[in-house]
């Protein structure tokens, strides 16, 4: 884990420097997802492992099913342009 600070050190500067941050959006997401993160755990802490362990399966599931739908709309997209 270590060996990767350098090269993330170097792509946070290369990125500052050629002003490619939203800052808006950045900060938007940032503060949702600390309170997103705070929300989430302390709803996590009284629920029932079991039920947990199904909500994220089902979570999962859904974003794998969402991942597959895009690629393939984005490859027949791009076989219809060509």
């Amino acid at each position: 884990m270590i060996f990767f600070i350098p090269t993330s050190i170097a792509a946070i500067s290369t990125i500052f420097k050629d002003k490619l941050v939203d800052w808006k959006t950045g900060i938007a997401i940032g503060v949702a997802g600390v309170f997103g993160a705070i929300i989430g755990a302390s709803i996590s802490t009284q629920m029932d492992v079991n039920y947990l362990r199904r909500y994220f399966g089902f979570f999962l599931i859904t974003i794998t099913i969402y991942e597959i739908y895009y690629v393939v709309k984005k490859y027949i997209l791009a076989k219809k342009k060509t």
